[in-house]
């Protein structure tokens, strides 16, 4: 196995890592979201969300959820393509880096530290969001890569 790994560029075995656990990450909370307790859980949160809420009312609460989770699946499947295409890998990153920009937005008018204890310790809609920081660096750095893929490409390298 370390042979396997002495040959490849640390780089692309780092993006590598990075595309196939952001794709693991989508795929699963993607199919999450067409659960019932799933949608309920994202319901508490989403539903008061201008971003969101006009969707409530026209398909309900399962059906939100089911959007919701399509995007999430779509996201990963471009993620996951963007192994061979580059501009796959820059919409699915671009996605990604949306879909954690808003889950972080929900942190502005929420209670984030735990009632009795404040700062520093983290309520568990803190703890639910301050993932997606992470997760938001991992898309960013797909999508710079895939970036740099197609310039590279445009201006006659291979990369």
């Amino acid at each position: 196995m370390l042979k396997v790994l002495d040959r490849l560029p640390p780089a692309a075995f780092a993006i590598g890592a990075l595309r196939w656990s952001l794709v693991f990450v989508f795929a699963f909370f993607g199919v999450a979201k067409f659960a019932t307790y799933e949608a309920e859980g994202v319901a508490d949160i989403a539903m008061h969300y201008p971003l969101f809420a006009w969707m409530y009312p026209l398909v309900g609460v399962q059906g939100t959820s089911n959007v919701i989770g399509t995007i999430e699946l779509a996201t990963g499947a471009l993620i996951a393509s963007g192994a061979w295409s580059h501009r796959a890998g820059l919409l699915g990153g671009l996605m990604g880096m949306a879909t954690f920009l808003v889950t972080l937005s929900f942190s502005f008018g929420v209670p984030l530290w735990q009632e009795g204890y404040g700062f520093p310790f983290m309520a568990s809609t803190a703890q639910f969001l301050f993932k997606d920081a992470a997760l938001l660096a991992g898309c960013l750095a797909l999508t710079l890569h895939a970036g740099k893929g197609l310039r590279q490409r445009a201006a006659g390298f291979t990369a």
